[in-house]
């Protein structure tokens, strides 16, 4: 589904504006349908933004035709997929008075604007599958009925910005039919996958058998493009944990994945990852500044030592591990027993690491109207024994102080490398303020 742009052009068109109109058609053949032209102030087609392959002048006299415009406006003026250097003053100028002008300084921004519009056409048909039957009345009930992501109210704000509808099925008949999958089925999918293993046998055919049957649900309904599971809270339902399938999932489609059923967090990383291309996955966040309160949660007796100021360091830890992170993402990866107390005692967790070095951390906030971000490092990993952090990673951020007046969860997405300001451009075609952690 690709994004529809719409050229737009001053009063007349030249060889200049056809010439800049045709390179275009070629450049973004993967990304975007450009639709026919039209003149400034002419009513719309539906489309996802208006694109300007050349400025003029004449734009400083026809703001209330711009003014008209409720889509982003891309301006690609050169034959290199950018803006060229002498629109900025249009370009400021009419930022300046309210438009939403995306002003790209690459090809490769150009195109990243164009697949984040195809993800905007997206998600108006796409649903999110969540597994789940009573939340927040399972295990840990104090912890898990506080959370925004189970509430009517977020379901219909997602809805309402993005277009987004939740399906809710029965985590306890999903774990019942994955049972029933007979060991010689799991045994035989599992013939085509191979991945590193350090578990018994019946673990592992449990993990696949989940695989397996998520995935006769998704052939179903091919609008389904993530899926959630409670399956902490609710670990009762199943004799085991959906960590592999996520994974295999991903690998096999691109399947979005939500660990606890997280849908904020599911929204967020699609949107992020579907645009972008980053690794990315889930995590909980233990800054150093929580002390005893991060530290008795993992059971863990202090946090590890680190270069730099201790209180802009964050442990970042999800089940045992880092969290849920396919193979494709991580320079180390293994299929390991379960850590954690809560779940069953065949469940298996995912001990992976993705690379040291920059890092992005990310989530939409509640309003679905802000995104909060800040950019730093992956400095290294540490390991606990007899803990709920076997395998952590040590997160520097620019401002630890700032960033726990700022935070909207304890889940957050973590990515590989630095993506401020490809994400900055996102949001604003998605209509959402940025805020820094």
């Amino acid at each position: 589904m690709k994004a529809r742009l719409i050229p737009l052009f001053f009063n007349g068109r030249d060889a200049e504006f056809d010439t800049q109109l045709a390179i275009l058609h070629e450049q973004l053949a993967d990304e975007a349908e450009i639709l026919s032209p039209l003149p400034l102030g002419s009513p719309l087609p539906e489309a996802e933004a208006i694109i300007f392959p050349q400025l003029l002048g004449e734009a400083y006299r026809r703001l209330d035709d711009f003014r008209k415009i409720d889509l982003p406006i891309l301006t690609v003026t050169s034959e290199f997929g950018t803006v060229l250097m002498w629109d900025w003053e249009i370009a400021s100028y009419l930022r300046e008075e309210g438009l939403n002008i995306i002003a790209p300084y690459s090809l490769e921004q150009t195109k990243k604007a164009c697949r984040a519009l195809s993800v905007k056409r997206e998600l108006r048909h796409t649903k999110f599958l969540v597994y789940q039957d009573n939340p927040g009345a399972g295990f840990q009930a104090s912890i898990f009925k506080r959370f925004y992501w189970w509430e009517d109210e977020c379901t219909q704000r997602m809805m309402t910005k993005f277009g987004v509808t939740i399906v809710k099925k029965s985590f306890k008949e999903m774990g019942v039919a994955a049972q029933q999958v007979p060991d010689a089925e799991a045994e035989a999918v599992w013939q085509e996958w191979q991945w590193p293993v350090d578990i018994k046998n019946r673990q592992l055919l449990s993990a696949i058998k989940i695989y397996i049957t998520v995935k006769r649900a998704l052939q179903e309904d091919p609008a389904i493009r993530g899926v959630g599971i409670n399956c902490l809270n609710e670990s009762h339902f199943s004799d085991t944990t959906p960590c592999l399938a996520w994974s295999m999932l991903y690998q096999e489609m691109g399947l979005i994945w939500g660990c606890e059923a997280d849908t904020m967090s599911m929204i967020t990383k699609y949107m992020l990852h579907k645009s972008l291309g980053m690794p990315i996955m889930m995590t909980n966040l233990y800054p150093f500044l929580m002390g005893q309160a991060a530290l008795k949660h993992e059971r863990i007796p202090y946090f590890p030592e680190v270069a730099g100021n201790p209180d802009d360091h964050i442990l970042a830890a999800h089940c045992g591990y880092l969290g849920v992170v396919p193979p494709s993402f991580s320079t180390e990866w293994t299929l390991r027993s379960k850590v954690l107390a809560i779940v069953d005692e065949n469940a298996t967790a995912i001990d992976a690491r993705l690379p040291q070095g920059a890092m992005t951390l990310a989530k939409l906030h509640p309003t679905m109207n802000k995104l909060t971000i800040t950019e730093g490092e992956l400095s290294g990993y540490a390991q606990y024994a007899n803990s709920d952090c076997l395998n952590g990673a040590v997160l520097r951020v620019p401002d630890g102080r700032h960033m726990l007046k700022t935070l909207s969860s304890h889940h957050y997405l973590l990515m590989s490398g630095h993506h401020l300001a490809d994400i900055e451009m996102l949001a604003q075609l998605f209509g959402i303020e940025i805020e820094h952690l």
